[in-house]
């Protein structure tokens, strides 16, 4: 069911590798009528397309890493100038050069972050997640394994989904090195700035789908 909200919420996403960003933040997308971008997901297709972006980027997510800023910021500066609502950013930024490009870019357009929120699961259930993540190479969907229809489908499209090909444990320690390093400082920010919202993103989708949303719907009521 989608709720659209009267205000444009401009939302930021943030937290380890597996801890539900690209689910939580479709279904806010979806319930408050917002755009949503996965940057990790419009990267692997520039990849599997072999595009130059792709071509730049492969051998970068390969390893694990994040790509450099100086390539992340026209990529959202150019889906940003697209969006004539509100919407909700997963996997940007993932550093803290990358939020206060964010917030630079927000403010010459006479625009403001209305939360940064953190989804916090503990290392041990991170890497459980990795080994049964399946990722729909068409509609990008991500979820678990167990979620997959009859053929290992896609429950949203139908197509055939299977595992990412970032997903082995050496890959994604090496980007939950990368987060630590780079994405924890741009969280301190946002704390920083009050514009932080935690959130213990362990308990099942629908549970943590509804303790993302109490931070948007009692303030969308108002309106």
């Amino acid at each position: 069911m989608t709720t659209a909200s009267a205000k444009p919420f401009r939302v930021v996403l943030l937290g380890p590798p597996a801890s539900g960003k690209g689910t939580q933040g479709r279904r806010l997308a979806e319930r408050l009528g917002l755009g949503y971008l996965s940057t990790g997901a419009l990267l692997r297709e520039h990849v599997e397309n072999a595009t130059e972006l792709g071509k730049q980027a492969e051998p970068i997510l390969a390893r694990g890493g994040y790509l450099p800023d100086l390539l992340m910021f026209p990529i959202l500066a150019d889906w940003l100038e697209k969006q004539t609502g509100g919407w909700v950013l997963d996997g940007f930024p993932r550093s803290l050069p990358q939020a206060l490009f964010l917030e630079d870019w927000l403010k010459n357009h006479g625009q403001t972050l209305d939360a940064a929120v953190s989804l916090e699961v503990p290392l041990d259930q991170l890497l459980a997640r990795i080994h049964a993540r399946v990722e729909c190479p068409e509609c990008r969907w991500t979820g678990q394994r167990s979620q997959l229809g009859d053929d290992d489908r896609c429950p949203v499209c139908g197509s055939p989904a299977g595992k990412r090909s970032d997903d082995d444990e050496q890959n994604f320690r090496n980007r939950y090195q990368e987060f630590q390093t780079l994405t924890v400082p741009a969280i301190e920010h946002f704390r920083e700035t009050g514009m932080l919202r935690t959130c213990d993103a362990t308990a099942p989708v629908e549970i943590v789908s509804a303790r993302v949303l109490e931070f948007f719907l009692p303030i969308s009521r108002t309106f």
